[in-house]
């Protein structure tokens, strides 16, 4: 092997990733397949997807409180478990992916899912006879969908979310895919392909929180629900037409075997000692001996061994008893199988500290529009603001800033930090999580001075009011939703971006349930005989919602000096960055005696 060019004496590369297939099984071309054309396309259905369930799920509290009429806060809690799933779901849609039918038709295949749920919702919303009498939620005693009816919309709802699940975590995935990252110049454009993919939310969003919203307030739900479906199929054509261009990667079988492999394999070897050498003692090492120098290759299949959760190296020592018996899988494990589950393992604490973040986003899509809703919408003597458009304020400021970020900022930065990305991910996801706090400071203030008007002097606020905590909060998303997305992809390996990509979602999830927890304990906490709890009535100004937001706002502080810990303990595993091939393996100098030589089956022998 050649230490300089990382080739063997074939000429043939050591470091060059899982081969890429396209459509028809063959090795993808340079010259053909991947790059930033085929992405577009996969970004059109970003841009769809996001503009056709924001369509449903940015004014579907609407919809359940006045349509379907559930009480407020079980109308928060169904949005808010409606997201919680489509996230929770992503899951699955990751674990398909790489082990079984690939990002493209996993993609194909849910996504009609999706749409089917959209046209089902549809209907509903056009047929009176599927839905509740019409009644006036506020002043009124309405009876609740029941029965056959709410069967239907519970079907169409987690037909959407299931869709839509399994869809989101290959669009990002599949579209990275498109790009090598052993290539310098290719690992450049994976970073802008990250923002691309930001600015194609950010649109996809502004238009369902414009046009779709405005066509809900002014034609009905059922317009708007048919409208996310077209935006849906209109999706859908823009992914299969890039279907001869794709560079896609070949399924590996179920990701579980190799972890559940570890796990057993070092209980079963608990008691054996890690050898001091570690490096280069455990089965399955990639070692290389030239001119009596010791090299470790280190690559996406391969990765650098990690120093953290040592007790996991007990699964790859080989036992030297002097027998030749080959020891299970379930015994004996490749090094590149324990840095998998130390990958996964680490990159947990990361993953918990955005929970927090996402559960402020859930209040932003079901409490601020209520609040929104009990605010002065009039614009002109014609035209009233829909509640749920508030929303679009950041995406549109985020259309011109997201350009200037890549445009300007990123390459300025890469001057000074040498990261292809600017500033690592995990500085940007801090910086995101820091500012999420002030919206819900902004959200909690005005909501005071909303109330206080509201009961006071009978004064109703302009909506407006309520647009700082929905920008600052679009600010803080750039960073952390983009940064996280990048660090879970860069620090995965092959084989497992889909899943990981999907762990990115999961903490929406777990973020939206978490919000429903909280008003569930919130309510029983502050109930007493006198009355309910903050947020258990239908009238905002009989609500204490100000001092629920001073409660995510409180958690939202600690969560970040939490973040600053977590990240601090949390390394980069160099070999799984975007680097040149002839940065990716490690001369090892010194202490490596010339009388070692390595075994046919990668066993350092002294």
């Amino acid at each position: 092997m050649d230490p300089e060019t990382g080739k063997n004496i074939k000429g043939e590369s050591l470091f060059s990733e899982d081969a890429a297939m396209d459509w028809r099984g063959r090795p993808c071309k340079t010259d053909k397949h991947g790059g930033m054309r085929a992405a577009a396309l996969v970004l059109g259905l970003q841009a769809f997807e996001i503009m056709a369930i924001a369509g449903v799920g940015n004014n579907l509290i609407t919809y359940v409180f006045n349509e379907m009429h559930f009480p407020l806060s079980k109308s928060a809690n169904i949005v808010t478990n409606f997201v919680g799933t489509i996230f929770l779901l992503s899951l699955l849609g990751g674990f398909l992916s790489d082990s079984y039918l690939g990002s493209f038709w996993t993609m194909v295949i849910f996504g009609f899912v999706e749409l089917s749920g959209f046209i089902l919702l549809s209907v509903q919303a056009h047929l009176p006879q599927l839905r509740p009498l019409q009644c006036n939620m506020v002043s009124e005693q309405c009876e609740p969908a029941k029965g056959f009816k709410a069967i239907i919309f519970f079907v169409a709802l987690y037909l959407v979310a299931l869709g839509s699940g399994c869809v989101k975590p290959n669009i990002i995935s599949h579209g990275a895919d498109q790009f090598r990252k052993e290539d310098p110049k290719q690992s450049k454009k994976l970073s802008t392909y990250f923002n691309a993919a930001y600015f194609a939310f950010c649109v996809g969003e502004l238009i369902a929180l414009t046009v779709l919203v405005w066509v809900q307030t002014r034609s009905g739900m059922d317009v708007g629900f048919g409208l996310s479906a077209a935006a849906m199929a209109l999706g859908l054509m823009s992914l299969i037409t890039g279907t001869l261009i794709y560079r896609n990667k070949p399924p590996h079988g179920s990701i579980f075997t190799p972890i559940a492999q570890v796990l057993v394999a070092a209980f079963s070897k608990r008691k054996q000692v890690c050898p001091s050498n570690s490096d280069l003692m455990f089965h399955g090492s990639q070692i290389n001996v030239v001119n009596n120098r010791v090299f470790t290759i280190n690559n996406a299949a391969n990765p650098r061994h990690a120093e953290k959760f040592r007790f996991l190296d007990k699964a790859c020592i080989k036992i030297q008893d002097g027998s030749q018996t080959k020891e299970s899988p379930w015994r004996l494990c490749t090094v590149a199988q324990v840095e998998q589950v130390k990958i996964i393992l680490s990159v947990i604490p990361i993953f918990a500290c955005t929970i927090i973040f996402n559960t402020i986003l859930a209040q932003l899509q079901t409490f601020s529009v209520q609040q929104g809703s009990a605010m002065d919408t009039q614009l002109t003597k014609s035209f009233k603001i829909p509640p749920a458009s508030l929303q679009s304020i950041p995406y549109i400021i985020l259309i011109f800033v997201v350009p200037l970020y890549e445009g300007v900022f990123v390459p300025l930065a890469r001057k000074f930090t040498g990261n292809d990305s600017g500033i690592s991910p995990l500085h940007r996801i801090g910086v995101g999580l820091f500012f999420a706090t002030f919206s819900m400071v902004s959200a909690a203030l005005v909501e005071n001075k909303r109330r206080n008007s509201a009961m006071n002097s009978k004064e109703i606020l302009s909506i407006f009011w309520i647009a700082p905590q929905f920008l600052i909060f679009g600010l803080s998303e750039m960073f952390t939703a983009v940064g996280l997305i990048e660090f879970f992809y860069t620090q995965s390996l092959s084989g497992m971006q889909a899943f990981l990509t999907a762990m990115t979602y999961c903490s929406y999830s777990f973020g939206f349930y978490l919000s429903s927890l909280l008003v569930s304990l919130v309510n029983k906490i502050t109930s007493n005989s006198s009355g309910g709890g903050w947020l258990s009535d239908n009238d905002l100004n009989k609500d204490r919602l100000d001092l629920f937001y001073w409660l995510l706002a409180a958690l939202s502080i600690i969560n970040f000096f939490n973040y600053l810990f977590c990240s601090r303990w949390y390394s980069y595993n160099p070999s799984l960055s975007s680097t040149p091939p002839h940065d990716s393996y490690e001369e090892e100098l010194g202490h490596h005696s010339s009388s070692k030589h390595v075994s046919d089956d990668n066993i350092i022998i002294p």
